[in-house]
């Protein structure tokens, strides 16, 4: 063994040194990098792995790489429903960087509060270049961690929401949820899902993808949606015929055949976000045309927030070193 061999040393970076480094800009201009280098196929997304356990969780691997920058790795993650019962998160996460010249381990990163941010940005993105600028009204279903995600990120991309409606599993306010936002908007527990999809101009489903939310004739002409959780084979939020009435963009197409709304109605024409952000895709957006951005989750996303993250930890000296002799 080498004497560089026999010093190696491995990155671990628990929650508390990610969540010191995930400002939201940063991370925004990370994603953004993602689906430029998806869009021009410069970073690879390998095959998802997305199977369900006999625990009843649901356990998932993304991956990928860009040759051209050094960078590979992936995320193991899933969701385990029974974790709330012990006063845990059931979205467990944890992502692993490697050197692709020799397959070495760099770094071992909690991935729980990247996949939330990086997903609540790329909604960001999603609404940025499909909802209307003017739009003041907003509909958010769920009122977990990614629904909070996805509602900063919204109140920071359209200056001029004003008004929020949640929809609750339960349909009972949660006055948590709504001290997080109050200061940013008049925010209100919704008990009809149709009446608040029908008076918004953005909606956002960030549930579990157990079923449609909401009836399709709800959507009202010039209304986008920014779908989060049809995320597996067989989840759903959307209801029967609404993407037959809408224009569809995906942040991958074959991920989403697979795991996002676009199962669901496999011949709905779509675009990618990448391809739109490098305007290499035409979408005029007609005031009454009902958007929707199918959100799966990319691998790169993971991988540009997770490297940015390894680079200031090591800088700034945060983490833990081991040895990991190779």
């Amino acid at each position: 063994m080498t004497q560089a061999s026999a010093d190696a040393t491995l990155l671990l970076l628990d929650k508390e040194a990610v969540e010191q480094l995930l400002a939201p800009a940063e991370v925004t201009e990370a994603v953004r990098e993602a689906f430029l280098l998806h869009g021009r196929r410069e970073g690879r997304v390998f095959p998802v792995v997305r199977e369900k356990l006999s625990t009843g969780g649901i356990f998932g691997i993304k991956s990928g790489d860009v040759p051209s920058q050094g960078l590979l790795g992936f995320k193991a993650a899933g969701f385990w429903p029974g974790n709330r019962a012990v006063g845990g998160e059931p979205h467990q996460a944890t992502i692993l960087l490697f050197d692709p010249a020799t397959g070495r381990p760099l770094c071992v990163i909690d991935g729980n509060a990247i996949t939330t941010v990086r997903t609540g940005a790329a909604g960001g993105l999603g609404l940025a270049l499909l909802a209307r600028p003017a739009s003041t009204r907003l509909t958010v279903f769920g009122t977990g961690v990614q629904a909070r995600s996805q509602l900063r990120f919204a109140l920071r991309t359209l200056p001029q929401l004003s008004s929020v409606h949640y929809v609750s599993v339960d349909r009972r306010a949660d006055p948590g949820f709504e001290a997080v936002f109050a200061d940013q908007c008049d925010i209100r527990c919704a008990r009809d899902a149709d009446q608040a999809v029908a008076e918004s101009d953005v909606v956002i489903t960030a549930t579990p993808g157990a079923g449609p939310l909401f009836d399709a004739g709800a959507v009202r002409a010039g209304t986008h949606l920014n779908c989060v959780g049809a995320d597996t084979a067989g989840k759903r939020e959307l209801p029967p015929g609404l993407l037959d009435r809408a224009r569809l963009v995906v942040d991958d197409r074959e991920q989403a055949l697979q795991l996002g709304e676009l199962q669901w109605a496999r011949e709905t024409p779509c675009v990618e976000l990448g391809a739109l952000l490098l305007s290499e895709a035409a979408f005029p957006r007609a005031a009454d045309d009902i958007t929707v951005f199918d959100m799966t989750g990319l691998a790169l996303q993971d991988l540009t927030v997770a490297r940015f993250i390894y680079e200031r930890a090591c800088a700034q000296s945060l983490g833990r070193r081991i040895g990991w002799p190779w």
